[in-house]
């Protein structure tokens, strides 16, 4: 059964929606979209699912869901929810089984235009040489002991910076400073660490990618002089995650969690949405988990950069510095922080669910790194390989009215089975070569699954979030060349 045959929706405004509180809920649902995007959807179980964590023990605020909200597991892909640290939860289900997937983009002082089509091409197949990508992919020349893995899962990007992937400016530029203070090694599992272990500096497969765009159009001339951004320059997209180490943290705490559930009486309307209460042990051991998993994909982001740069150094036969190859941010998708919030008046401090849901901090925010804050914290909007990417930034409205939070990406409006099923009989690898875009995939399935119209544009979703305030758009990219897994 889909959404639409039970759940009704009210209008709030143009961009906001209502689901009202009913049976077991304990608040509203509230979902960011334009009017044109609702049949979507509909179509599948993601309405449900932004009902199904109303009805959470300790949730504060509204059940939310971002304009690219599309069906996952527990949680919408695309939701965000805080709950109490005292009566609250936190549940795998909020935080994804790619922990701390996000992106991050660099910046250059190239014009694109003096590459040209040759130079892009190549460019992007030096970058598919030097960058481990695909299904399991891994590293023959990097492989970490039991002693170095614990420094990864405790340090993060700093650990990485430590031993000479980038600089320590890096680090001022990356969410939490590249490295979660809370995590705690010793809750990974043997079984995470080994899968692991080989797959540190990869790319992996599916959406994850490495892609050469443009910036095409400014909006805000002040916003993007901060951050470094000017139209025609040439920039860098990372995207990846945590790799089979965090998938195997979150299917290891589901586990344990759907006890917990049990134990504490907990009533759910979904098995998948199991949760342990924020302040008992179970709870706290899957965040200590979940940090280290977090911190193992700020390394892995951090060394493909590093060999991003090298690519570069080599490629144009010039330093990095020459180049103005720098980070301008990198940014989490997939994760459960605990942050402090005004909500009604109160200032109080909450364990915030992020599910393919971006941190967009308002400027003056201590945790927006001091050369942005004057403007905001810079939010990294990826979309298809065929379209646009969009920079934004945080708002005071995110702040009050989503704590902190907008869209992370386009979010898809076909399954992969789907998209394999549109495509036949087509080349995806012409079809983005006729739009001006050279890609390179570890396999034709995976350009297959990724073409453009397997997303949502992600202009509309932009427009959404743009429109209720909860970030504003400083530029728009286009990509030229693209890596994907």
């Amino acid at each position: 059964m889909s959404a639409k045959d039970h759940l009704s929706l009210e209008k709030l405004d143009n961009w906001r929606w209502k689901i009202p509180r009913t049976g077991a809920m304990r608040t509203d649902g509230i979902i960011y979209a334009a009017e044109k995007m609702l049949h979507a959807i509909r179509q599948d179980q993601a309405m449900d699912q932004v009902a199904n964590v109303a009805c959470l023990p300790g949730i504060v605020g509204y059940s939310m869901a971002m304009p690219d909200i599309h069906w996952g597991y527990g949680f919408p892909i695309g939701g965000v929810a805080a709950f109490s640290m005292e009566e609250g939860i936190v549940s795998p289900g909020g935080v994804g089984y790619d922990i701390n997937c996000g992106v991050r983009l660099m910046t250059t002082h190239l014009k694109a235009r003096e590459l040209g089509t040759e130079k892009i091409r190549d460019l992007v197949t030096a970058l598919f040489r030097n960058i481990p990508s695909g299904v399991g992919s891994s590293r023959k020349d990097f492989r970490l002991s039991e002693a170095e893995l614990d420094r990864v899962l405790l340090k993060g990007a700093q650990w990485a910076v430590s031993i000479g992937f980038g600089e320590a400016a890096d680090l001022e530029r990356i969410e939490e400073g590249g490295c979660i203070s809370w995590a705690d090694p010793d809750q990974v599992s043997a079984k995470a660490r080994e899968r692991g272990r080989s797959q540190l500096g990869t790319l992996g497969s599916g959406n994850h990618f490495v892609e050469i765009g443009v910036v095409e159009e400014i909006y805000e001339d002040k916003t993007a002089e901060v951050f470094g951004l000017f139209q025609g320059q040439l920039t860098v997209f990372v995207h990846t995650g945590s790799r089979g180490l965090g998938h195997q943290v979150c299917d290891d705490f589901i586990r344990v969690l759907l006890k917990s559930t049990e134990k504490y009486g907990i009533d759910l309307p979904d098995k998948q949405l199991c949760c342990a209460p924020v302040s008992s042990s179970e709870g706290q051991s899957y965040l200590g988990a979940m940090g280290a998993a977090a911190n193992f994909a700020f390394a892995n982001r951090q060394m493909i950069s590093h060999w991003v740069r090298e690519t570069f150094e080599q490629f144009f036969g010039q330093s990095s510095e020459r180049l103005g190859l720098s980070l301008l941010y990198d940014v989490c998708h997939n994760m459960a922080k605990i942050e402090e919030h005004e909500w009604q008046g109160r200032r109080r401090k909450l364990c915030v669910h992020r599910k393919g849901a971006t941190r967009a901090f308002a400027a003056g925010h201590e945790a927006v790194p001091a050369a942005y804050r004057s403007v905001g914290q810079p939010v990294l909007i990826p979309g298809d390989m065929g379209r646009y990417s969009y920079v934004l930034v945080g708002t005071d409205r995110a702040m009050q009215d989503t704590f902190g939070s907008t869209c992370h990406g386009a979010g898809r409006v076909l399954s992969r089975h789907q998209a394999v099923k549109s495509a036949k009989g087509r080349s995806i690898f012409k079809e983005m070569e006729e739009r001006g875009v050279f890609v390179l995939g570890a396999s034709k399935a995976t350009l297959v699954e990724e073409m453009p119209e397997a997303y949502k544009d992600v202009s509309d979703v932009v427009d959404v979030v743009a429109q209720a305030g909860i970030s504003r758009p400083v530029a728009k990219l286009r990509p030229l060349g693209v890596m994907k897994g």
